[in-house]
């Protein structure tokens, strides 16, 4: 009987798993996974479940029971220490050994670490975990005087949490202004004034110089100008990198992540990747890309799982990803990195936060973001693999809201 092991309990491991029995798989299934938790998905952490409007049993891929109806061994708190890919075997905490006849990495990513003095220091937190989101929630009901290192996604959106709770709140963004820089200027602008709308407090170009504290718990933070910002809790958001510590270890190819072909397979016949630690060629976009978001979890777990059982894969999804902030809401679909694009045109009013916007070059939809404008996102996604194979639009005509979208295509 052949054994297939998946190392991560994660949203992407836990849907190649069920992909496999859905697919009529009947051999072993061993999905290993370093938290104590059966696998969950992340953005409620910092959505609903942070916000204190959805039970944390929302964030649960499949209840307690699935694992054992469905045969999948679910070894949890185990961490996979070595890879030796001549043997096909796995080593487990440095000790126990698991042999694989199909191996998935689905590691997921680690959260990058302040290394500002103080940093060690309580109260100076990170949001990737269960256990983490609890602290956290506990800690904003408490009304916490909250300081967000990084004005990225996630530190948005532990923000905007914290004001809701009433907490009092400063951002500290690693850069000009929020969001990271692809998005361009007035998209970071129009999260800017949407926050400070709500009382957030930035302090742009400052950076954070340490950390100070009292009893091991901090108190503050020290600007790179001396000012002193009170701090109660601390919640860094400054990214995150894959986790290809096993990969790194079995020899594997990785370069920013855990190198693999648009079937999602390894160099190595026998491994697979998938998810946040996976690099792959992406059949539409013509380059190997890295993507972070929920999606990637959600669909390259089952098109790995395919491929696992020798099935044709081309994952050539369009990468998406949405947010939830106070009364916005947002859909982003593409791939659009930064001076990959010549302009983004905007569509709709942008002062009352209700548009779409389109990362454009050379007249080739790259990417395009709706923002509190519902049921267009399956026409952007058709305008981002248009550009992609070739297809240019009318930017008049895709800049006028009562132009049909796909119209827009020239």
């Amino acid at each position: 009987m052949p054994t297939f092991v998946i190392i991560g309990a994660s949203l992407a491991g836990a849907k190649a798993a069920e992909t496999l029995r859905a697919e009529g798989f009947d051999g072993r299934i061993v999905l290993v996974g370093e938290e104590t938790e059966r696998p969950y998905e992340r953005p409620p952490l910092s959505k609903g479940y942070m916000l204190g409007k959805e039970p944390l049993d929302k964030a649960f891929v499949h209840d307690e029971a699935w694992y054992a109806e469905h045969d999948v061994e679910l070894m949890l708190g185990c961490r996979a220490t070595n890879l030796d890919a001549d043997t096909h075997t796995v080593t487990l905490d440095g000790v126990a050994k698991l042999t694989y006849d199909k191996l998935l990495l689905a590691t997921g990513s680690r959260v990058r670490t302040l290394s500002v003095p103080g940093a060690e220091l309580s109260g100076v937190r990170y949001l990737r975990t269960i256990d983490e989101a609890e602290t956290l929630l506990e800690r904003l009901r408490d009304g916490s005087q909250v300081l967000v290192v990084g004005a990225g996604w996630i530190g948005l959106e532990v923000a905007g949490a914290a004001r809701e709770h009433g907490c009092p709140v400063t951002v500290v963004p690693v850069r000009s202004l929020p969001l990271p820089r692809g998005v361009g200027d007035r998209v970071g602008a129009v999260f800017r004034d949407l926050h400070v709308a709500h009382g957030v407090d930035f302090r742009f170009g400052m950076g954070i110089r340490e950390f100070g504290g009292s009893g091991g718990q901090v108190t503050h933070a020290v600007l790179e100008d001396g000012t002193e910002v009170p701090a109660d809790l601390v919640v860094a958001g400054v990214g995150i990198r894959p986790a290809t510590e096993l990969a790194d270890a079995g020899g594997l190819a990785v370069d920013n992540g855990v190198v693999t072909d648009a079937a999602l397979r390894t160099a190595n016949p026998d491994v697979y990747a998938c998810g946040d630690v996976a690099s792959f060629e992406h059949p539409l976009i013509g380059e190997r890309i890295r993507v972070e978001h929920w999606s990637n979890a959600l669909n390259g777990g089952p098109a790995a799982a395919r491929s696992m059982l020798g099935q044709p894969v081309s994952y050539d999804r369009v990468p998406y990803f949405f947010t939830d902030q106070y009364d916005l809401g947002m859909e982003y679909a593409g791939w659009a990195p930064h001076g990959s694009y010549d302009s983004v045109v905007f569509r709709g009013d942008v002062a009352a936060r209700e548009f779409v916007a389109f990362w454009v070059k050379g007249g080739r939809v790259l990417a395009g973001m709706n923002v509190n404008i519902w049921d267009v996102q399956d026409d952007i996604q058709a305008l981002v693999r248009a550009g992609f194979t070739g297809h240019r639009v009318d930017e008049t005509r895709l800049s006028d809201p009562s132009v049909p979208l796909r119209d827009a295509l020239q």
